[in-house]
């Protein structure tokens, strides 16, 4: 989500990246073409076979006066996968996307973590960094540069699983043959008070009222981590206190979330909004948008 001149724009996965805008964050217009519409680049095909039109999971940044978005090009299930940029000077025109190229790429057989679900994040000092990962080896945090690609010289490094490195006797992966149990994935580091939150996804998407899908999160001084939950354990352990998950009521399963410091709606203030997707019961597992805000208790993210 990102907001310009009293609209609220929200992008997520689906056909050349899908997109909406809202001015009370009830009433949604849907965008008739996506952001790429039918133009994906050719380097994503290049770089992924086998991918069609969905791009998956945007996130989007302001940066010296411009705007950025990362998307994610994959096929499901695999980690031959790559994460794309885009620029715009406005959000309010959907044809004004420039392709920026390729942020980092994954390759089955060579890398231990897949390049998808990114999130940008700009840490105290200006230094501009991005958040990625799916399943293999966890999340993976990457150092960028000024045009936000990566830094030279720059490797990732895991911040988070959801098993510890070694363990034993892991659950099986209903989905994928390829990806293993390691069912963490779609981070989103936010600031507040001298912390950096890391919120992840734990568990399963993607399977209508069989998702068990659940949002996480821990916090650090640094934004290299280690980030630990409210108990002290570390996320590199499978730490991480829970911030929402199916209430068996409205949702079966909740998560892929994004926190944000914005203006609020008729309100001459700004606050913090959490959004991420349920699986709705009433819809038999559609997913629907949900909007909470966001109260901290003892420096703990609390949705109201």
């Amino acid at each position: 989500m990102a907001y310009e001149d009293g609209t609220y724009h929200l992008y997520c996965t689906g056909p050349g990246i899908l997109s909406m805008t809202s001015c009370d964050l009830h009433s949604w217009d849907i965008a008739k073409h996506g952001v790429l519409q039918d133009h994906i680049p050719a380097w994503a095909h290049d770089s992924v076979p086998g991918l069609r039109g969905d791009l998956w999971a945007p996130d989007i940044v302001r940066y010296h006066g411009r705007w950025y978005m990362a998307y994610s090009c994959s096929t499901f299930g695999k980690n031959t996968s790559a994460i794309g940029l885009l620029s715009a000077d406005r959000l309010s025109d959907n044809s004004g996307w420039r392709d920026e190229g390729c942020i980092i790429a994954s390759r089955e057989g060579r890398d231990n973590w897949n390049a998808i679900d990114p999130n940008f994040v700009i840490d105290d000092n200006g230094q501009p960094w991005l958040a990625y990962g799916s399943f293999w080896d966890g999340i993976q945090l990457l150092r960028l540069d000024t045009t936000l690609h990566a830094a030279a010289g720059a490797r990732p490094f895991t911040i988070a699983r959801r098993y510890a490195k070694g363990s034993k006797t892991l659950p099986a992966n209903p989905t994928s043959d390829f990806a293993g149990p390691n069912a963490i994935e779609a981070p989103f580091i936010f600031k507040h008070q001298g912390w950096y939150y890391l919120f992840v996804s734990h568990d399963y998407c993607c399977r209508g009222m069989k998702s068990n899908y659940r949002v996480v999160v821990g916090r650090s001084r640094s934004i290299a981590g280690p980030y630990l939950d409210r108990e002290g354990k570390s996320m590199l352990d499978g730490g991480g206190t829970l911030v929402i998950e199916g209430d068996k009521k409205r949702y079966e399963a909740a998560g892929h979330c994004a926190v944000y410091h914005l203006p609020l709606p008729k309100k001459q203030k700004r606050g913090d909004l959490f959004i991420c997707h349920g699986y709705s019961i009433k819809s038999e597992g559609t997913p629907k948008l949900v909007i909470r805000k966001v109260r901290w208790n003892h420096g703990w993210p609390e949705l109201k």
